[in-house]
């Protein structure tokens, strides 16, 4: 059994990593909140953009756009390269996070038989991808830790570009969602190019007359680069939610090991404590007894 001294050593370096745990785990707390409130704020805008899309194919009914599939006939498999986004975290600690959306993106780029190229946002998938020699396209050197809209931009006009110039013919962006605020799981979303259907809405019968200035193909190629940084935004906010609630996760199960070990060394201390009082009071008892003996034989006239 190990000594007093040393479970309490190890008493105290349990409650020191409990406190780094609680402190990340609050930490987590307070950064989810925040970029929630953000994206809170900024989320009526590109729903309005949505709803404008569908406005437009309300009144126009068919277009023809380098952002659809073709009116007619399916072209699911598009000759060419895809691209893929995939939204990683910058550090571990995280739970199965990091790992469920690198799985997601392996599996989307198994299925596909032509060339695939990536673009990494965080440092946990560039070190992944690098460690294994799978080139990367492009990797958005700047952290997953502070998503904002102006980088979502950033990454929708390089997308966007490589799209119109027919580098890419299909995009997906792979990233975790935090669903219904509780449930996190690795999604990969086709977005581009869209179908009609997203945008066929017929639940309103009558709709007023609107004029499209200069035309209604570039109104919409003026409206999609809004609508693509809107969900890249989101995308990006949504991995770094579900990012901080599987760290929140990870942590209260660190908080609740390390209190349960907590209490298993407080039981080996009172149990080792009680063995050393014991064993004192037996030496004490048995030196007593000694002595009240030896006392005896020196009162007997005996030899000591």
């Amino acid at each position: 059994m190990a000594s007093t001294k040393e479970i309490k050593s190890h008493i105290a370096s349990v409650r020191d990593t409990q406190k780094i745990t609680n402190a990340m785990y609050l930490i987590a707390s307070t950064k989810m909140r925040k970029v929630k409130r953000e994206l809170d704020q900024t989320r009526p805008y590109f729903d309005a953009i949505r709803s404008e899309i569908k406005r437009i194919f309300r009144t126009v009914g068919e277009i023809d756009s380098q952002y659809f599939y073709p009116v007619s006939g399916r072209s699911e498999d598009l000759p060419g390269a895809y691209g893929y986004l995939v939204i990683t975290a910058d550090k571990g600690l995280a739970g199965s996070y990091n790992q469920n959306a690198l799985r997601m993106a392996q599996e989307k780029m198994v299925n596909h038989s032509g060339e695939n190229k990536l673009f990494v946002v965080g440092e946990y998938g560039r070190q992944y991808y690098t460690a294994r020699h799978i080139p990367i396209e492009k990797s958005f050197l700047y952290t997953a830790q502070n998503p904002t809209l102006q980088r979502a931009r950033d990454i929708c006009d390089l997308l966007l570009d490589l799209y119109q110039r027919q580098e890419l013919r299909k995009i997906y962006v792979i990233y975790t969602d935090l669903e219904g605020g509780m449930e996190a799981s690795a999604k990969a979303v086709r977005l581009l190019p869209f179908h009609h259907a997203q945008f066929t809405d017929t639940a309103e019968s009558h709709q007023p007359v609107f004029q499209f200035l200069p035309n209604v193909e570039q109104v919409l190629d003026n409206i999609i680069p809004s609508y693509v940084t809107g969900f890249i935004y989101s995308a990006l906010v949504d991995s770094f939610c579900s990012e901080q609630n599987a760290r929140m996760a990870a942590m209260d199960s660190a908080n609740q090991n390390a209190q349960a070990l907590l209490d298993d060394l407080s039981a080996q201390f009172h149990h080792a404590r009680q063995s050393a009082i014991t064993q004192e009071i037996t030496e004490i008892s048995s030196g007593a007894l000694g002595q009240r003996r030896y006392q005896q034989q020196l009162e007997g006239g005996g030899q000591p």
